[in-house]
């Protein structure tokens, strides 16, 4: 990971994201090359942070819509992992296109939980952030990115694997590690009970 791991670029808190996610909301037709272009091509931490929020929104019901955002999400992590200072999609990704009225309702739907995110933030379990533990969280997205498409037909299992991708990144974004520990708790009791049928 580069010196520009974080690639926030202003960027703070939930709301920030929201705001910014708004504001492109209100074209007629949004598509994933006008995401990238508001937040910015080196901004991974965010552009993580905007399909894992729309996956735990209604939006998640659209047939394939959860597998879609969970290959974003592995590209975005698996470039972030790799290093690389700007992220790039291919073409048929970047002309995925999604109504504008339909994204902005979705956000407004999940709004009131990402100001209770944010109410919450605190500089908590630093550790987290440094080498090699600051690796986790965005191994585990890409892993949760990989997952959700081979899950689409398990009910809720997108939503959740969402909801963890959203902690992850809430706690890159504003280092609060109490959130990415919350994210990867069920992964180590998961992790833990295999290990303990098998040894």
């Amino acid at each position: 990971m580069t010196g520009n791991d974080d690639g926030q670029e202003g960027l703070h808190s939930l709301s920030d994201v929201m705001d910014r996610a708004a504001g492109v909301a209100r074209r007629d037709q949004v598509t994933v090359d006008n995401i990238l272009d508001a937040f910015g091509h080196a901004s991974f931490v965010p552009l993580l942070l905007v399909p894992a929020l729309l996956v735990v929104t209604p939006l998640s019901g659209i047939p394939a819509f959860s597998s879609f955002c969970g290959i974003l999400i592995f590209l975005i992590s698996v470039q972030w992992l790799a290093g690389r200072d700007h992220l790039w999609l291919p073409q048929w990704i970047l002309r995925r296109k999604i109504s504008g009225e339909r994204l902005g309702d979705a956000l407004d739907r999940i709004r009131p939980l990402t100001l209770r995110l944010d109410r919450h933030m605190r500089k908590r379990f630093g550790f987290l952030f440094h080498p090699p533990f600051r690796l986790i969280p965005p191994l585990a997205c890409t892993v949760f990115g990989a997952l959700m498409p081979l899950l689409e037909l398990v009910p809720f299992s997108s939503s959740l694997l969402g909801a963890a991708v959203v902690l992850l990144s809430f706690s890159m974004l504003t280092r609060d590690g109490l959130f990415a520990l919350i994210a990867l708790l069920p992964v180590g009791a998961v992790a833990w009970a295999i290990a303990a049928v098998l040894l």
